[in-house]
């Protein structure tokens, strides 16, 4: 840990006590959720109800390398990690007495490697975003293609997953391969980092990740929920790197030593969840064919299609939607779309077309349509249901008519046509129709996009009383996991509707803005050339 760091931590500390010991404690118990994101790591602590006591946030910094490279600094999450578990305990004025568990949610398939002797990272992490492994993709894929390891694993080869990641990090770092191959180094998910550092780190630090983290990596059985071996050998990583693969609701070990050692220690970590499927647990998507949208930085979707896996013929991923302890693990179908959030703060930082994220609806609603100008953001690719890591952005049909309030417009349009081509798709591997769309996630907060998600969906989208639902997942696991609430039903009781889209939109005026739509994408494709 760096001085200024460890300067930070015990202020938050002493800051935490004199609080405490000043202040009257809020009624607990409480489950407390860390959701270490692709831009910021916050902590909520959460009552019996699945409201919100207190929440505390960090934003960290963003590397770009080379074009299409993103990495994170993952001894600086950990430190604002720890920040904001503090800061969060501040504001609720808790001790460690009323927090009965800590939950872990986290942005999946970034990847990092660290030095299990000095818990020092030994590469900056290589984010979920990053397509520096597109070759390494290709070659494996050899004569087979991107389905390779599908069967087993429910994924496409794709620079997404974080197989490739650890093998590009092992032989494009200096002397990691065989660091690893010695037994020195550990692989993990952010999960796996935080719970490892929470855990204790050096010596005590456990190494486990959960189904739902493992089934993003490209190594693990959808059937056994086990690494496989033959996988990890062919993608090129020593199965000494890998953590335990665990539920995503147990106890793994106890807050240690450390800078949270005082404020939290004895403290049970009970839960990790990948954020997406982390957001289909908070929002109660227990039943088959129920589904779920989280808009964030990108935008997932997922559906439960319950205790059998449904190998996708349509461009979407299969995964583990979540494993409660013991239970039979429950799996999803979903849809990535890489450009979603991140797409309005494009416009924000590199355009400058507005100066905040919410000025775009303004902007947006300022014009009736998007002028004839759509926008596909295949900024690093198209993910599903395309998997087209050749593809880049364009914005089609412009003309001298369009204005910035245009391509305001056509920036949230996209966010829904992409939403579209991703439940038409699953619709045609499921069977099952959509009924309503449950969604979350910053973006919810643009009445202009969840109307206009709502009209090209031909359904009712609707957004629930707590939006941070990948948090309250995190929560409602690490909280069933030490018996504070009983059972899924407990959590179902929770759930509240805030806000309902109901469509409004010309069936005719629908299909053929769908049309033009899949015309623009068509553009993207084939941009990269070998």
């Amino acid at each position: 840990m760096s001085h200024e760091t460890k300067i930070e931590t015990d202020r938050l500390d002493n800051d935490v006590q004199e609080r405490n010991m000043t202040d009257a404690h809020t009624a607990g118990p409480f489950i407390a959720a860390i959701d270490q994101g692709t831009t910021s790591s916050r902590c909520i602590i959460f009552d019996r109800d699945g409201r919100i006591v207190a929440v505390d946030q960090k934003e960290h910094a963003q590397i770009f390398p080379k074009p299409g490279w993103v990495e994170h600094d993952a001894a600086e999450i950990w430190a604002n990690v720890q920040e904001v578990v503090a800061g969060a305990m501040v504001k609720a004025k808790v001790s460690k007495e009323d927090i009965l568990s800590i939950g872990i949610t986290n942005q999946r398939e970034t990847t990092m490697l660290w030095d299990k002797r000095t818990g020092e990272p030994v590469h900056n992490a290589i984010v979920w975003q990053d397509t520096r492994t597109d070759t390494l993709c290709k070659e494996l894929g050899g004569d087979v293609g991107q389905d390779r390891f599908r069967r087993e694993t429910g994924l496409p080869l794709a620079a997404y997953f974080a197989g490739p990641k650890i093998a590009w990090l092992l032989d494009n770092v200096e002397g990691l391969r065989e660091r690893a191959e010695a037994g020195e180094l550990l692989f993990g998910t952010m999960d796996s980092w935080v719970i490892w550092n929470l855990t204790g780190g050096v010596g005590d630090g456990v190494h486990v990740t959960d189904v739902t983290n493992a089934s993003r990596t490209l190594m693990m059985n959808l059937s056994d929920l086990k690494w496989n071996e033959e996988i990890a050998a062919a993608i090129g990583v020593p199965m000494q790197v890998l953590p335990e693969i665990r539920s995503s609701s147990e106890v793994y070990g106890e807050v240690k030593g450390g800078a949270l050692g005082g404020l939290l220690g004895g403290v049970p970590v009970a839960s990790a969840l990948g954020d997406q499927q982390a957001a289909l647990f908070g929002q109660t998507c227990f039943g088959v064919g129920e589904a779920k949208s989280t808009y964030g930085t990108g935008t997932f979707m997922l559906m439960n299609t319950g205790a059998e896996p449904i190998h996708s013929e349509s461009g979407l991923v299969t995964t583990v939607g979540y494993r409660i302890g013991e239970d039979e693990p429950i799996y999803a179908l979903e849809g990535s779309i890489a450009v979603t959030g991140s797409l309005v703060q494009w416009m924000r930082d590199q355009m400058g077309l507005i100066s905040t994220a919410a000025e775009i609806e303004t902007l947006a609603s300022s014009v009736e349509d998007n002028g004839g100008a759509y926008f596909v953001p295949a900024f690093s690719g198209l993910f599903a249901p395309y998997w087209r890591s050749d593809a880049r952005g364009v914005i089609a049909g412009l003309t001298r008519y369009v204005t910035k309030a245009h391509i305001a417009r056509a920036v949230l349009e996209a966010t829904a046509w992409q939403t579209r081509e991703i439940t038409d798709a699953m619709t045609k591997d499921s069977g099952v129709e959509l009924s309503a769309l449950k969604v979350d996630g910053g973006m919810t907060s643009n009445n202009l996009l969840m109307q206009f998600l709502a009209d090209v969906l031909d359904a009712p989208v609707v957004r629930p009383m707590v939006a941070e639902t990948t948090c309250l997942g995190a929560a409602y696991a690490a909280g069933l996991a030490v018996g504070f609430w009983d059972s899924t039903e407990d959590l179902r009781a929770n759930w509240r509707r805030a806000a309902e889209w109901t469509p409004a939109m010309d069936p005719e005026l629908r299909e053929s803005e769908y049309h033009h739509w899949l015309k623009a994408v068509e553009r993207t494709m084939g941009w990269i050339e070998e």
